[in-house]
């Protein structure tokens, strides 16, 4: 004898449950929408306690085009250049100007071997030194270029001399003893050390120094010993994506200008204008979930 079908459950207990699968296929549109809510930038915002911001980045396609792969981070922030990897110390967005570190450079307190300081040429374009950081070349050849026909190159320091520097310091005190005099040497800015290397300056070692214009009168025990660099922010429309929420970046195969919306969006000038399926985080996109899922919790009350 054939059974008679079972009556479905809401028709036995009179009134109508909404099952798991039809909750899940309800669901289903709404969780299609949530890439719109992505509100996690792709590029990080930090590195070490140093703020990364526009027209800098240290993922690829983040910042500017111009300083790409300029930077890297690891546990601290570091400018790249041929000539080694320098800590980058601070950055002044307001002022446009960045301090660098050099741990291989000679200073008052440490004597380092030599080396030269080099840049990309588009680097001493975008990013060169401030004019008030002094380089400091140091145990110099009487037949140095500087000392002769580019001596003109060398300037004076805040009255400071090379006497001074080669007593004051232990690290430079050798040039002194080995000599029985005090060495030639030469303060100048960094068009000299970029056209020229300390082979043909003929000079042994350098170090660099910030703030010149406000070290007369202080020792060289006290000086900052580092690099400013100077830069400046490429006019791309970026405050308008800023505005809209997004972050400005470019295009990794094309370098144009590219603002970024959430971790799998991008659009060209802002995110406002990003439709609701692959845009950023906009009004709309909200408006729109919330009604949907105000008419969900409506369908799910009424089988009740």
């Amino acid at each position: 004898m054939n059974s008679m079908p079972s009556l479905p459950l809401s028709a036995v207990s009179g009134h109508r449950n909404l099952t798991f699968p039809w909750l899940l296929l309800l669901l289903l549109p709404a969780t299609l929408l949530l890439p719109s809510l992505t509100f996690a930038s792709p590029c990080r915002t930090s590195c070490g306690n140093i703020p990364i911001k526009y027209p800098f980045g240290v993922d690829d396609g983040c910042g500017a085009p111009q300083f790409r792969r300029m930077f890297n981070c690891s546990t601290d922030l570091f400018f790249l250049t041929p000539s080694g990897t320098y800590k980058v110390q601070s950055i002044d967005y307001d002022k446009q100007s960045m301090v660098i570190y050099d741990p291989a450079m000679s200073t008052c307190s440490i004597l380092q071997p030599h080396h030269d300081f080099v840049m990309t040429d588009i680097q001493s374009i975008i990013m060169p030194p401030t004019p008030d950081t002094v380089f400091a070349l140091l145990n110099c050849s009487i037949d140095s270029p500087i000392l002769n026909h580019y001596k003109y190159l060398c300037f004076n320091f805040s009255g400071h001399s090379c006497d001074e520097l080669y007593g004051a310091c232990n690290a430079f005190r050798v040039f002194h003893l080995l000599t029985n005099s005090s060495p030639p040497c030469c303060f100048t800015g960094y068009d000299t050390v970029k056209f020229m290397s300390m082979n043909i300056l003929d000079c042994s070692h350098y170090t660099t120094v910030l703030n010149a214009e406000n070290l007369k009168g202080v020792g060289a025990l006290d000086w900052d010993y580092g690099m400013k660099l100077s830069f400046s922010v490429p006019d791309l429309g970026c405050d308008r994506c800023s505005n809209s929420g997004g972050t400005c970046g470019f295009d990794t195969e094309t370098e144009g200008l590219s603002c970024l919306c959430s971790i799998s969006s991008n659009h060209t000038r802002d995110c406002v204008g990003g439709n609701i399926m692959s845009g950023g985080p906009n009004e709309a996109s909200l408006v729109i979930i919330f009604i949907y899922l105000l008419g969900i919790i409506q369908l799910v009350l009424s089988y009740y």
